[in-house]
């Protein structure tokens, strides 16, 4: 079966996109969310919460993921 990546429903905090992150790498979302907050303060919170929007406009909402070759 083929991994994908996709924003979690059931854990989420804001958008998903740590939680599907942690889903999708096996690693507990709490570890996600602090390697981000850190990133983030690091880079002075913009670029990271641009980062973050962003990949929650492009990673699917689980249960909307549909095979790709559907599509064609």
């Amino acid at each position: 079966m083929e991994k994908k990546l996709y924003r979690s429903t059931s854990q989420k905090m804001l958008l998903g996109v740590c939680a599907g992150l942690g889903e999708y790498f096996n690693i507990d979302a709490t570890i996600i969310r602090v390697a981000f907050a850190l990133g983030a303060l690091i880079t002075a919170l913009v670029p990271g919460m641009i980062l973050y929007f962003i990949l929650g406009f492009i990673i699917p909402v689980q249960g909307e993921v549909s095979n790709s070759s559907d599509q064609f």
